[in-house]
């Protein structure tokens, strides 16, 4: 009976691996400089994507400074057609103003590239981020923190996720920044 099990296991992973590349919903939101950021104003170039929020004591800050450090490297190869998208999961603290100076905290080495988004709901970003990236938002009832995944993902110029890594632990920047080039050549 285990051995069924394992291999219904390992067979769900193949067939929801081999779904390939999936649309995300359309949004409309505001970033750190209070403007708005939609999908459609993303389409045409690749991006970066995660979630964050500023109140966050454990994951978040190391997760925006290897951001920072993959948009270091995408400088260092020269590639600018790129934008880096961090939905806030504490939408009720984090306020343009307040996203702002979060991000003022790191060298990021160019600042126009970020686009911090807020202006909904909690209970709207635990629903689009498990909808559209598989990953989970949820409150700590214990604590003022949000509990959340933490991977960076990969978006082509049509808004569609080409790719997933450890945004965290062992952050992969080489095969992310080689990924995005690839995405850039494909759109050429």
């Amino acid at each position: 009976m285990k051995k069924i099990m394992a291999i219904a296991a390992v067979s769900l992973v193949l067939l929801l691996s081999a779904c390939g590349n999936s649309a995300i919903e359309d949004f409309e939101h505001t970033d750190q400089r209070g403007e708005k950021v939609t999908l459609e104003s993303l389409k045409g170039s690749p991006w970066l994507s995660t979630f964050v929020f500023t109140n966050c004591t454990t994951v978040c800050p190391p997760m925006t400074f290897n951001m920072a450090s993959i948009q270091e490297e995408l400088a260092a190869q020269g590639i600018e057609d790129y934008k880096i998208i961090a939905f806030s999961v504490d939408p009720a603290i984090d306020k343009p103003e307040v996203l702002a100076d979060y991000l003022s905290k790191f060298n990021v080495p160019d600042e126009s590239k970020w686009h911090l988004l807020t202006g909904y709901s909690q209970d709207y970003i635990a629903e689009y981020a498990k909808d559209n990236f598989k990953s989970f938002v949820k409150n700590d009832p214990s604590s003022d923190q949000v509990v959340h995944g933490t991977s960076f993902y990969l978006m082509d110029k049509n808004g569609e996720v080409a790719h997933n890594y450890d945004g965290y632990g062992d952050v992969p920047v080489e095969e992310i920044v080689g990924d995005l080039k690839e995405l850039l050549d494909e759109s050429e």
